[in-house]
């Protein structure tokens, strides 16, 4: 039977998911696509993401790419799919792509958001879920003059999980800044070329520490412009506030 590439945008609230790959006996973002489709086409079909976003993060704009038989069109297959997925997953948009099409060797860059609450209200149970609601005052000032810093082609070395990786660690942010959230906060908006593991965590994780004088910029600046320093970064930035958009 013929076959042919659909492209998937969907969006899921990462709160319950071990994160996207599929993972012996957790919940999982792919995992949970590809049962529903198993379930309605009778067929394994392997779903390729353009991120493998990690435990407990969001997403907002994941590209995926899945592979299927002619007689579902893109449209009933997008409506079949959120019928029977959970409530956490939703499928934004379906469409025909080319039968090459790879989600994440095909992008030629990729967006990160970052929420950052500063108010009491951030830490209501209905806004914590979506951002990293801090109780500490931040210099705003030296937030955005951290992220300034990060522009352009660096190595990320010392904002990497360890064990990265084959294509080295080097990188090109496009844009960097820190936005209004709502009422509640701050949002960092950051588009590169690449991402490594874990990295927009331990930047803002380090960004924040600098902005709550926990530490001064020039740890920023080594750490950057220095990727083989013994200076570490600071801990990550939860996942919870983290969006692949």
């Amino acid at each position: 039977m013929n076959k042919y590439c659909l492209k998937l945008i969907l969006q899921y609230d990462g709160a319950a998911f071990h994160g996207w790959q599929i993972q012996p006996a957790e919940r999982t973002v792919q995992g949970e696509l590809e049962s529903a489709l198993f379930n309605l086409t009778g067929r394994s079909c392997r779903v390729i993401g353009s991120g493998r976003t990690d435990k407990g993060v969001h997403a907002t704009g994941q590209v995926a790419s899945v592979s299927t038989e002619a007689t579902w069109t893109a449209d009933k297959l997008g409506r079949a799919l959120n019928a029977l997925l959970p409530e956490d997953i939703w499928i934004k948009s379906t469409s025909v792509a080319h039968s090459e099409f790879h989600p994440r060797y095909d992008a030629i860059s990729r967006t990160y958001s970052y929420n950052l609450g500063l108010t009491e209200e951030s830490r209501s149970p209905f806004n914590h879920r979506w951002c990293w609601a801090l109780k500490t005052k931040v210099d705003v000032a030296l937030l955005r003059k951290a992220t300034e810093l990060i522009l352009g082609e660096h190595s990320f070395k010392s904002f990497a999980k360890s064990g990265q990786p084959e294509r080295g660690y080097t990188c090109f942010i496009q844009k960097a800044s820190w936005d209004p959230w709502r009422d509640l906060g701050l949002s960092l908006h950051i588009t590169g070329n690449r991402f490594l593991h874990h990295m927009v965590r331990y930047l803002v994780g380090t960004m924040t520490d600098i902005a709550t004088k926990k530490r001064p910029i020039g740890d920023f600046e080594m750490l950057l412009n220095q990727p083989d320093t013994p200076m570490v970064t600071s801990p990550p930035a939860p996942p919870t506030g983290l969006f692949l958009t």
